[in-house]
């Protein structure tokens, strides 16, 4: 039986290539059968990666069956996982992001949960002296994920491990990381080709805060005023996203990451309000600049209240 490797919905580089690293680690390393899918279409800075190190995009699959054994990387939320997940046979989650709870496996498994900026890292530490046997390509994942992740160490979410594990890669491939990571970032920002609904569901979690169900969604970019010139539009387009997704509001934060801000959208009392309760603002308009956030996981979710 193949064992499927995936990350969350609304895939973006570390969801990813995550799963193709772990896949090739089962089936070359381990022995174990395994293929790596995603639960959408991969963000544009994750396309430009998989061409770069010559992935093929992994399958898409909407759902899982009783049948299925999965890992699941990136992740430990049931929100961010296809609907029939509990029903699958669970074999291992490795993953960075807070504990959530609420998935269940048959059998005693494998859980790693580590408080790094990537998976990526922490798969690198798991493989530990394997990795001398991952080729090149893989190598190149595991380093491009850690630079998307930390937003090439800008991010406060950055280790010093994370930033030594990427340095040591790049040394190892003999990848300039600024010139890389430009790459992507650029790869990341050229978002000409999306709906406006499709923008707020690119890189986007849901959470409940306060009793608000709500869709928190980012994007990472080098060219911020692209998308502000489009917030109007954005802005009503979250009416219909949120409905169709059953959430009470769509939140976005456009992350400028040479400038190390965020601008969040304020398109109505309730994101004001949540704003000025969550960050220490005032806000006038229907945007506001909130300096130094640049993570959603540490700065964002801890923050929110109303």
């Amino acid at each position: 039986m193949t064992t499927l490797v995936f990350g969350h919905k609304s895939p973006d580089t570390d969801a990813t290539l995550s799963a193709i690293i772990w896949a090739w680690y089962l089936t070359n390393l381990q022995g174990v059968d395994a293929k790596a899918v995603l639960l959408g279409e991969p963000n544009t800075e994750a396309t430009f990666v998989l061409q770069h190190w010559g992935f093929a995009k992994p399958e898409i699959i909407d759902d899982v069956s009783a049948t299925d054994h999965v890992v699941i990387v990136d992740t430990n939320n049931p929100a961010e996982l296809p609907p029939s997940i509990n029903e699958a046979t669970i074999m291992a989650i490795i993953d960075h992001h807070m504990l959530v709870g609420g998935l269940k496996s048959k059998t005693p498994i494998n859980v790693v949960l580590r408080p790094l900026a990537c998976t990526a890292t922490v798969m690198h530490d798991i493989i530990g002296a394997d990795m001398a046997k991952l080729p090149r390509e893989i190598k190149g994942a595991m380093l491009s994920c850690i630079l998307s992740d930390t937003l090439e160490f800008r991010s406060p979410t950055t280790t010093a491990h994370d930033k030594a594990v990427a340095e040591a890669l790049a040394a190892d491939l003999g990848v300039a990381i600024p010139e890389l990571a430009a790459a992507m970032f650029a790869a990341k920002s050229d978002v000409s080709a999306f709906s406006d609904a499709e923008l707020l569901r690119m890189d986007s979690k849901e959470y409940t805060v306060a009793g608000k169900e709500l869709r928190i969604s980012v994007l990472e970019t080098t060219a911020p005023a692209v998308v502000l010139n489009r917030k109007a539009d954005l802005m009503a387009a979250m009416v219909g996203v949120a409905a169709a997704d059953g959430a009470d509001q769509v939140l976005l934060f456009v992350i400028d990451i040479l400038r190390e801000e965020a601008t969040l959208l304020v398109p109505n009392d309730l994101v004001r309000q949540m704003a000025e309760a969550s960050f220490g603002v005032k806000v006038s308009g229907d945007t506001v600049v909130l300096p130094g956030v640049m993570s959603r996981k540490k700065q964002i979710i801890p923050s929110l209240k109303l």
